[in-house]
């Protein structure tokens, strides 16, 4: 994971991202990315569900 911090309390999933950071051009080179999960990952403390998060911004 890229810039997020996920925690789970109960039932409630909460997300933190850092707007202000950058990981460079996306594959296209169209956009900027500030953060992602690289694709779909566990819910901390769920096994069953999944989240998959990309945050970006145009280049």
């Amino acid at each position: 994971m890229k810039n997020i911090e996920m925690k789970t309390e109960g039932n409630i999933l909460t997300i933190r991202i850092d707007l202000t950071k950058e990981f460079g051009p996306s594959a296209s080179g169209k956009n900027i990315i500030i953060a992602s999960t690289e694709g779909n990952i566990s819910v901390p403390g769920d096994k069953e569900a999944k989240i998959g998060i990309n945050v970006y911004k145009k280049k």
